[in-house]
């Protein structure tokens, strides 16, 4: 069964970001799906896939764009 939250550390190796920038996201409120569990923090991992794919899609809507 797939965990449904993920530690920043997990969210930093499916992402390919480093911990720190994760981190700085989390607190910047830039990364969606945060969720805070009294001082634990983990990204709920549907939302962080979400995300992902919304980025990829402008980047190619960028691409073609430029071409």
């Amino acid at each position: 069964m797939e965990r449904l939250l993920l530690r920043p550390s997990e969210a930093a190796e499916l992402t390919g970001l480093s911990r720190a920038k994760v981190y700085q996201m989390i607190w910047r409120n830039e990364l969606p799906g945060v969720v805070r569990i009294g001082r634990n923090v983990r990204i709920h991992a549907e939302a962080l896939r979400r995300w992902v794919d919304t980025l990829a899609g402008e980047a190619n809507d960028d691409a073609e764009r430029d071409s």
